[in-house]
């Protein structure tokens, strides 16, 4: 669990909720590369501005639902709402928790990926988005939470993982991290960043980003196999990567 002063995640989106910030997230990367994205407005947006890649995902939701690194709780809204299935979503931020809860999501815990055991319950979906399939945070952890989401999942179980090829950009900072990564033996998506608040400062963490053949990679002997990939058809980050979502079953 974050502290009060480490949620700085949880903080953008409880003010942008109450109408107190212009809803900017500050990323610093731990090679001095700083971005400025609009994260509170996607947490919290709307249905109609949702991608396509996550508009058929959660048309294949199912059952009981896990929604991990749920945020503002707008994929776990929907599939409450909307499609009247059970939803549990977890985030390490406190404050996300609470801005779920005040959205109406009815089951909520304030946990991290990897206090996620089968004592939770036994779960037919899993959602990842958002690019949470990053949530992993290299690969041999990724290959250990799989296996645990296995023990976690019913027979013919499905994960919705997002992620973002890091590999489809051209801007310099970008490619000299993914050599500065190569350097340090790490995969070049292998982030190490911070998200900063006004006064508020998560601690550092990795991000895993993947290609889909590194994705393929990583579900090897896991019990996932690869069901199908969403992709746009056009590059719509250029400077940053390719977003596609996977389809992953259960063996």
């Amino acid at each position: 669990m974050l502290s009060k002063l480490e949620d700085a995640y949880g903080h953008q989106l409880f003010d942008f909720l109450r109408g107190k910030s212009q809803g900017l997230e500050i990323v610093e990367r731990d090679d001095g590369f700083i971005q400025a994205n609009l994260g509170p407005r996607t947490y919290l947006s709307d249905y109609k501005d949702w991608s396509d890649r996550e508009k058929v995902a959660l048309r294949l939701a199912k059952g009981n639902v896990i929604d991990i690194g749920c945020g503002g709780g707008r994929h776990s809204l929907y599939l409450q709402q909307k499609k009247g299935l059970q939803v549990l979503g977890v985030d390490v931020s406190p404050l996300a928790i609470r801005v779920c809860m005040l959205r109406g999501l009815k089951n909520t815990r304030v946990m991290s990926i990897e206090q996620l055991t089968s004592r939770l319950g036994r779960f037919d979906t899993v959602l990842m988005l958002g690019n949470n399939f990053g949530l992993f945070h290299n690969p041999t952890e990724a290959k250990k939470l799989l296996k645990n989401f296995w023990q976690m999942t019913n027979p013919g179980a499905r994960i919705m993982a997002e992620s973002l090829d890091p590999y489809k950009t051209q801007d310099p900072f970008h490619l000299a991290y993914h050599e500065l990564n190569k350097r340090r033996r790490r995969m070049p998506g292998q982030v190490r960043i911070r998200i900063r608040y006004k006064k508020y400062c998560t601690p550092w963490f990795d991000y895993l980003l993947v290609s889909k053949q590194e994705m393929k990679e990583i579900l090897h002997n896991t019990g996932w196999k690869l069901k199908r990939f969403l992709s746009a058809k056009r590059l719509e980050f250029p400077s940053r990567g390719q977003p596609y979502v996977a389809i992953l079953e259960r063996d």
